[in-house]
């Protein structure tokens, strides 16, 4: 069996799987982690990474075994457990990730983010810093992803670029956490419309639970970067609930804040692309993951929560 440090040779910032299994057995199996699916006429064993994976989400029709979920934690890959399509993010009874269990995480991250997170104003500092850092990566990608710009997403259409500017000028004008979800949410609403302007879907309305392929494609798309917000935290020893703006009524808020770094640049374009080509959600997911290493999705975070976490005790 592989020692626990060599499951952790490669860092999580540079890790490039995340996977979502469904009617299968995972399982442990000669020092690796397997998941069994049964075909017709014999039984087919794939391997997974899990030196190079960040998450494993567990579809229907899924099981996994102990000694696979010990070797899981031992290479600090978290898993949750989703409903079909990879949504909802479900554990229990509530939306939860299952963080493998260390005791020897860093501690400076914890400290410092403590050290701001008790004070309203500093808070809501952090998380005027998380939208400008969302903006600006936003105008990066959108500025120099070919497939994007071809499709419509690019930062010389006069209606991004109003929609941006325009949140970013409201952003340091935001008096408390309330206004700034209020902006927030103006702006995933524009760009929402721009989106279904640019793939002809015209009609089109967010509802968590519409079946339309949008809609659907975009609950997928966000589990995904949940699961990539849940490992950066994990890695740096940061507890979910110490959110900044989302934290009113959600345990796991921190979670959301991280990953809205990432949603509107790298999965609400593509949720639209994908509907609009008619693709599978298996199309959808590969692109997703594919855009996360593409554009160094998870390095991305960690710098950002690594940043507050630095600076946020000398605001």
């Amino acid at each position: 069996m592989e020692q626990l440090t060599d499951l952790k040779a490669i860092l999580h910032s540079k890790r490039a799987n995340i996977y979502y299994l469904e009617k299968c057995r995972v399982m442990q199996k000669d020092g690796r982690v397997l998941y069994l699916t049964e075909a017709d006429t014999e039984k087919q064993y794939w391997n997974i990474p899990i030196a190079n994976t960040t998450c494993i989400l567990l579809g229907t029709g899924t099981s996994i075994t102990q000694a696979a979920v010990r070797m899981l934690a031992s290479a600090g890959v978290l898993i949750g457990f989703s409903g079909g399509g990879g949504t909802p993010l479900i554990a229990a009874n509530e939306i939860e990730w299952l963080s493998p269990q260390s005791e020897y995480r860093p501690t400076e991250y914890v400290q410092g983010w403590m050290a701001f997170w008790f004070e309203e104003d500093k808070r809501l500092k952090i998380a005027k810093q998380f939208q400008q850092q969302r903006i600006t990566y936003m105008q990066k990608i959108w500025g120099n992803d070919r497939e994007l710009k071809n499709e419509g997403f690019s930062l010389d259409d006069q209606d991004i670029q109003q929609a941006l500017t325009h949140f970013s000028a409201k952003i340091e004008h935001c008096q408390d956490v309330t206004n700034l979800l209020l902006i927030e949410a103006q702006l995933t609403k524009s760009l929402y419309k721009i989106a279904a302007n640019n793939t002809k879907q015209k009609d089109f309305v967010r509802q968590h639970d519409s079946i339309d392929d949008a809609n659907a494609f975009l609950n997928h798309g966000n589990y995904l970067a949940y699961g990539l917000a849940a490992t950066t935290l994990w890695v740096l020893g940061i507890p979910h609930g110490f959110a900044v703006m989302h934290g009113k009524t959600r345990r796991g808020a921190l979670v959301f804040d991280v990953a809205d770094l990432i949603k509107d640049t790298l999965i609400l374009p593509w949720a639209f692309i994908c509907a609009k080509e008619q693709a599978t959600e298996q199309e959808f997911r590969q692109q997703c993951l594919q855009n996360f290493t593409q554009h160094k999705a998870l390095d991305f975070m960690f710098e950002a929560v690594k940043q507050a976490s630095v600076e946020g005790k000398d605001l």
